[in-house]
């Protein structure tokens, strides 16, 4: 299977997925090369290469449905302690399939995944100024 169109695939019937939830607008499934036992994916049926294309409504939605899964995920045998979300988006951030997709990943003590850099400690001035640079950005998309 092709990995940029596997999502594609999936939405439309022609390959195969353990799903957990679907509506109009999003489908869940479990992920067949999982981080942790129960690692779901939730994704948009409407394909968005990345967040820029990706409706903010259905953007929401992912996180909206991914909450609900967590929960569940707690109250399944997966029993886990904690649950992560990760969504890459775009190359430089480890996106691998490109189709929008929020990893809801399982968390239990010594299961071997998380976190691995190292926080900074910047000047507040720092902070200040990309502060300012972020928010010139967002005045000027509106």
């Amino acid at each position: 299977m092709n990995p940029y169109t596997i999502f594609a695939d999936i939405v439309a019937g022609r390959a195969p997925a353990s799903k957990v939830y679907e509506d109009d607008d999003v489908i869940a499934f479990m992920d067949i090369r999982p981080m942790t036992p129960g690692h779901l994916l939730v994704i948009p049926k409407v394909a968005a290469r990345d967040l820029s294309q990706l409706d903010p409504e259905v953007g929401g939605k992912l996180f909206k449905v991914g909450q609900v899964l967590a929960g569940a995920l707690r109250d399944s045998e997966v029993d886990c302690d904690g649950v992560n979300f990760f969504l890459a988006d775009g190359v430089m951030a480890g996106q691998e399939v490109f189709h929008v997709h929020l990893h809801v990943i399982p968390r239990t003590p010594g299961d071997g995944f998380g976190l691995r850099g190292r926080p900074t400690s910047p000047a507040r001035a720092d902070l200040d100024y990309l502060a300012g640079s972020i928010r010139g950005a967002l005045d000027r998309r509106g």
